[in-house]
């Protein structure tokens, strides 16, 4: 493959642009029937395996958040999530897009993540009917 067809599909994956890279371990938490196939499958066409579902107990470099508004407590579901991943990992909180059912509004996003210890990025489009936000988490402080 040449380095251009590299560089586009940089572009084109979804997966890429939102930083999974091959041989990641991702756990994804809130599956159910309205989640994004398609970036599903880009994730794991990424990673070379399969993501791993909530019954996964071991450590994972990153999380797939799936939450709608009616889901509970946001800033509970980043805790738990955080628990699941390596120190300096990230979590991908994927909510419906505006308009879209189960709807979570970005100020409530903000909050709940610094509540839970991460920093937020922008939001960005992921699918038809839904935003992502990388939350990342903070990275052990150097010892002295």
């Amino acid at each position: 493959m040449s380095a251009t067809a590299d560089h586009a599909e940089e572009r084109t994956s979804p997966a890429v642009r939102l930083g999974f890279q091959p041989e990641q371990v991702v756990q994804e938490i809130g599956y159910d029937d309205d989640v994004d196939q398609e970036l599903r499958e880009s994730i794991e066409e990424v990673i070379g395996n399969e993501l791993m579902d909530e019954d996964y107990d071991d450590v994972a470099d990153a999380v797939v958040l799936w939450f709608r508004d009616d889901d509970g407590d946001l800033t509970d579901a980043l805790v738990d999530a955080t628990t699941y991943i390596e120190e300096g990992g990230a979590i991908l909180l994927l909510t419906p897009k505006t308009g879209r059912s189960g709807y979570v509004e970005p100020s409530d996003i903000s909050e709940a993540a610094a509540t839970a210890g991460l920093t937020a990025s922008k939001s960005v489009s992921v699918g038809k009917d839904w935003s992502g936000s990388r939350l990342a988490t903070p990275k052990a402080k150097a010892k002295k």
